[in-house]
């Protein structure tokens, strides 16, 4: 059974070093400032302008969350 445990202990790292460079390998970005360029050239038509509105309906319920734990706080 030690084996197994030194095995597996082995695979980790090898494994690791696989899943790195196939992650890295069909993506081939500068590493330059400007490598958070703009990748909402690769989303469809009206994505986007939906993500927009949930983030903006998701800081208006956060407001609300915590307009609401304040006055749950006040009152106890």
């Amino acid at each position: 059974m030690e084996w197994f445990s030194l095995l597996l202990l082995l695979l980790c790292p090898l494994m690791m070093i696989f899943c790195m460079k196939g992650h890295l390998g069909g993506h081939k970005h500068s590493h330059r400032n400007d490598s958070h360029q703009n990748h909402d050239s690769h989303l469809p038509n009206g994505v986007l302008s939906k993500v927009k509105n949930l983030e903006m309906e998701n800081e208006k319920l956060r407001k609300e969350i915590n307009e609401l734990t304040t006055l749950v706080k006040k009152q106890f």
